[in-house]
């Protein structure tokens, strides 16, 4: 994947973050004229929508392979198109499945798609693999991809930091912290790192998986506690 590009993107975690947090509460606030999580999976779809020439949350996939849950399509002189697999749709308990998914494709509408304006695949490369111009986005790399695949990484970080932008979290956990006499990491194994994922959960809507790891991507959680507040020594 990574060889489509001589050169690629670097972001560090906190552009990330401050991007996709200015996007989303942009949008809340233009929509509503106020900021409130967890965003609701209709503005996830609407958003999308405003950045794409189409958009499909009904799509057959399966020609890509059954563990495919989003593909983005980057044209020339033109919006990306992004299809979203019929099945995370369609089942009520697939919803959060489906925020992950709409926010990690919106994540290469928005941080990729100039690249195939700088530099587009040819006719012949085109020909040769049809998919040249297409982001395969599979179920295991949607929240947590290597960073080896670097496409499919940063669509990863963009997906939890619009759902769970850095701040909101960071207040959340603030709160958790001063209310627990805790500072520093908080050991992700532990009552206090378990019931932190499930605070996140319910806050943003998303499901443990996807709390945890933007958790640990944060540097919240941590393999053990740092230890009890001096404060309350």
């Amino acid at each position: 994947m990574t060889g489509r590009f001589s050169q690629r993107p670097h972001y560090k975690s906190e552009e990330l973050d401050r991007e996709c947090e200015s996007i989303i509460t942009q949008f809340l606030r233009d929509r509503y004229g106020k900021i409130e999580f967890p965003v609701s999976t209709d503005d996830l779809t609407l958003l999308i929508e405003r950045d794409t020439e189409d958009f499909d949350p009904y799509a057959d996939l399966l020609i890509y392979g059954d563990d495919v849950e989003g593909v983005t399509e980057f044209q020339l002189g033109k919006k990306p198109n992004v299809k979203i697999a019929e099945a995370l749709s369609v089942d009520e308990r697939r919803e959060n499945r489906l925020r992950t998914t709409l926010t990690h494709e919106y994540g290469h509408v928005h941080f990729h798609a100039y690249l195939w304006e700088i530099e587009p695949p040819g006719a012949d490369l085109l020909r040769r693999s049809p998919n040249a111009n297409k982001q395969i986005c599979k179920r295991d790399g949607i929240l947590d991809a290597s960073q080896s695949d670097w496409m499919e990484w940063q669509a990863g970080y963009a997906c939890g930091a619009f759902l769970m932008p850095a701040s909101f979290i960071r207040r959340i956990v603030g709160d958790y912290q001063e209310a627990n006499g805790l500072f520093g990491t908080i050991g992700i194994n532990g009552r206090h790192g378990q019931a932190l994922i499930k605070t996140v959960q319910t806050a943003f809507q998303v499901s443990a998986d996807a709390a945890r790891i933007r958790l640990l991507k944060l540097g919240v959680l941590g393999a053990a506690d740092a230890g009890p507040s001096l404060f309350n020594r």
